[in-house]
């Protein structure tokens, strides 16, 4: 793997053994030393810089939420949806913290990213950033891990570049969290700076933390981000950019999915059994060329799969709103 980049060859086995990983305990260091993480993240950077602000994303397409260090439920649901790149796929973002395996996780997705950059869409959620991963388990599963926090620092450099959003077929909008007061049409977000790390507030924080709610108009979240958006602002923002409806992640859903606002807004919620103990199912939205939508629900990977009985309990993490 020596040279500037990797070969599609490299990328393959990466990815192969990756899929391979059936026991339980991290093995993101030994398939990828700290040298050529910074090597990987590169090339992925120089792929998302050239993408714009709300990715465009064509039919088929599978669309994922959540997935949060959940690494053998991700790999179950790479068996339910199929392998890429016989399939497409859209991630919305939160692919580290919370779970047991954050590396591998991001691992995965950013080497699939970089060998297929047409068939894997990735956009950024509230956790792709430094200051919640210092907090809620990728800051110190990469000191863990690698025993220095470098690979930590080449990911959430990495997580700058990573899209604020996406748009399948010119008709579903999918942000990570939610809508903004400052974003009337899907052309502002566009003229939006994004590579920066997620402010406290304002348009780019918005589309990661607010939620659509059952009251009427802009209120102010629980979250202390962002900001809840009734159905009144849905059905505006739907019309006013000529969309069908938005899917959008960011909340935890028991039966993994959840329409709300006439049918205006899709949550899908992908890390089945979130944190190991809520016991939720998950779900993924399958879209064919014709936009017809399948949502497929799913439970956690085999329990001796997860490897939690040899895993180093991890220190415990603050409950914002699970």
């Amino acid at each position: 793997m020596a040279g500037a980049g990797y070969s599609p060859a490299d990328l393959d086995k990466i990815i192969l053994d990756m899929f391979e990983l059936k026991k339980g305990g991290s093995a993101a260091a030994d398939i990828l030393p700290e040298a050529e993480v910074c090597k990987l993240c590169d090339m992925a950077k120089a792929i998302l810089q050239r993408e714009d602000n709300v990715k465009a994303v064509k039919t088929p397409v599978i669309v994922v939420g959540d997935v949060h260090g959940q690494f053998f439920d991700l790999l179950e649901l790479f068996e339910i949806g199929g392998r890429p790149p016989f399939h497409n796929y859209l991630f919305l973002g939160d692919y580290v913290d919370r779970g047991y395996y954050s590396l591998d996780c991001v691992l995965l997705l950013v080497a699939l990213k970089v060998r297929y950059p047409d068939r894997i869409a990735l956009t950024r959620g509230n956790h792709e950033c430094r200051q919640i991963t210092q907090v809620y388990g990728f800051y110190d599963e990469c000191l863990r891990v690698h025993g220095t926090t470098n690979v930590w620092k080449h990911f959430t450099d990495l997580f700058d570049f990573l899209p604020l959003a996406a748009i399948v077929d010119d008709a579903i909008f999918c942000p990570h969290g939610g809508l903004s007061p400052s974003l009337d049409r899907i052309e502002h977000v566009q003229k939006l700076d994004r590579f920066i790390e997620i402010p406290h507030e304002g348009p780019i924080c918005d589309l990661m933390w607010s939620d659509p709610d059952d009251r009427y108009g802009w209120g102010i979240s629980p979250r202390g981000a962002g900001y809840t958006f009734g159905q009144d602002i849905t059905e505006t923002f739907n019309h006013e950019n000529s969309l069908q409806f938005i899917v959008r992640a960011h909340q935890l859903i028991m039966e993994g999915f959840q329409w709300q606002h006439a049918n205006g807004v899709l949550t899908l919620f992908s890390a089945p059994n979130y944190c190991y103990r809520c016991g939720n199912q998950a779900a993924i939205m399958q879209l064919d060329e014709l936009m017809n939508k399948n949502i497929v629900q799913f439970d956690p990977a085999p329990r001796h799969q997860h490897g939690a009985a040899g895993k180093a309990k991890a220190k415990a993490l603050p409950d914002y709103f699970l």
